[in-house]
């Protein structure tokens, strides 16, 4: 019986060492999507200024964001390659690249540029961090994510700050009500892009491997934009700053679009979603100090609650990392 006993005590100490053991990786693992989070957003809330710049040097938002997003495909194809990981060519992979490039970054970027020169880089910054909800819910629906209080909170704080400063956008005296419209038209795409990443990751493939081949396809579809009248891809010549400014938009978007694959990968939809809000927390305070934008009312009060939201939704998913599904 003693043996017995002792043989249990023993097990009992091991399960509890494993137990926190593995307690202690997930809330590692969640170091990495943290940190992709939050880099991923300084280069988006960086990326919206550049692109309100680009314009006052007499690039167009179409021109400005092709050649940025060639740009960044070039480097990313040069790291996989590196790395050895060749973007796959099957007929998933084709469909993915396609349609991730049309919602997650042609027809959301596009929008968001264009947008920039009427409603300010400040707005544009702001309402990026609107796709949480939508995600979220969305998420849910889709049994993508399992519900969770702590995260569900985030997610309507983090709604909550950008619906206060959008909402003082729409009630001040200029402001161009069609262009807000418009603009508030790419947090959907982007929160479309988000689920259907998730859904249909090809099998195997690395978030290094995939990024590049988002990247050509979104130039593709930039470029047949471009045969449109009205719309071109060319360049002020004998001009440094545009080709500099082009150049410094093509190692962000690089550094950004391989953060999102990582953080797709690693944290799941709806804490990438939450990019936009750290994007907001960063783009908002560089347009009004270095753009000489008029600061947005109400944007103390926005950026705590988009704040608390980022905070609640990485703690709770951490929380979810060390809880049992069944007691989730």
């Amino acid at each position: 019986m003693d043996k017995i006993t002792e043989q249990e005590i023993s097990k009992n100490k091991q399960d509890v060492i494993n137990s926190k053991q593995k307690t202690a990786d997930s809330k590692k693992a969640w170091l990495i999507p943290f940190t992709c989070l939050l880099a991923g957003g300084l280069l988006l809330g960086v990326s919206t200024n550049l692109a309100k710049y680009a314009g006052e040097i007499g690039l167009t938002p179409l021109a400005f964001l092709f050649w940025s997003i060639t740009g960044a495909a070039i480097i990313l194809l040069i790291v996989a390659l590196l790395r050895h990981e060749k973007p796959p060519l099957s007929a998933r992979s084709l469909e993915y690249y396609s349609i991730a490039a049309l919602v997650s970054v042609a027809g959301s970027n596009l929008i968001f540029f264009s947008a920039i020169p009427q409603v300010g880089a400040g707005f544009v910054a702001l309402i990026i961090a609107l796709p949480p909800l939508l995600t979220y819910l969305g998420a849910l629906a889709l049994h993508i994510e399992r519900f969770n209080m702590l995260r569900a909170f985030g997610v309507a704080a983090a709604l909550a700050g950008a619906g206060v400063l959008a909402a003082r956008k729409f009630a001040a005296p200029d402001a161009s009500v069609l262009w807000i419209l418009i603009a508030l038209c790419g947090p959907v795409l982007l929160a479309i892009g988000n689920i259907y990443r998730t859904l249909r990751w090809p099998d195997n493939a690395s978030p290094s491997a995939l990024a590049p081949g988002m990247l050509i396809a979104a130039a593709i579809i930039l470029g047949m934009v471009s045969l449109l009248p009205n719309f071109s891809l060319s360049v002020p010549l004998g001009e440094v700053m545009p080709f500099g400014l082009i150049t410094v938009q093509a190692f962000i978007f690089a550094g950004q679009f391989l953060l999102l694959f990582l953080l797709q990968k690693t944290g799941g939809p709806v804490l990438l979603s939450l990019l936009g809000a750290v994007g907001a927390v960063v783009g908002v305070p560089v347009a009004v100090f270095l753009q000489g934008e008029a600061p947005p009312e109400g944007l103390i009060l926005g950026a705590s609650l988009i704040a608390l939201g980022v905070v609640l939704v990485t703690w709770g998913g951490m929380r979810m990392a060390t809880v049992p599904k069944e007691q989730a």
